[in-house]
Parts: structure tokens; sequence; C-alpha cells
């Protein structure tokens, strides 16, 4: 099961970098709990301390994917295979 983890404060980027993992998500067919778990962090010293410092960032099983930017469909597909 994978570990997704969307880093920010609630910013527009940041929601648009969750939809866009669900979208990718559902696209796999994935199911919640079973195939994956995606979490939203909102607290700024987790996000710090995960060496955020721009976001959204995303995790995925414990490593950073991307900070700053909302990623691609084709990124997070790749991320997710």
């Amino acid at each position: 099961m994978k570990k997704i983890e969307v880093l920010g404060t609630g910013c527009p980027s940041c929601e648009k970098a969750y939809n866009e993992i669900n979208k990718a998500v559902q696209g796999l067919g994935w199911t919640e709990g079973a195939d994956y778990s995606l979490e939203k962090v909102q607290d700024t010293v987790q996000i710090v301390q995960r060496g955020i410092f721009m976001t959204p960032g995303i995790v995925v099983d414990g490593k950073v994917m991307s900070s700053g930017k909302v990623p691609r469909q084709g990124q997070i597909l790749d991320w997710l295979k």
C-alpha cells in the first residue's frame, strides 16, 4: 500500500495538488485503504521537519517527490508505479 502525503497549509496550489493525486489514483482504479492512503499534512512544524520549504510538498512512502509546484498527472503516475 502506498502512503501519499500532501504537505501544505491549505493554499490553492496545495488543494490542486491533492485533487490531482486523487484523480491519478482513481485513474489507476485504486481503492483508498487497500491500495493507498492519502493524507493532508498542514502542520507547519511537520512540513519543515520533512525539508519542505515551499508548498505544496508531495511525499510518497516517506520520500519527498516534489516541493513548491503542482505535479502533472504523468509525474504522479510515475511516482506511484
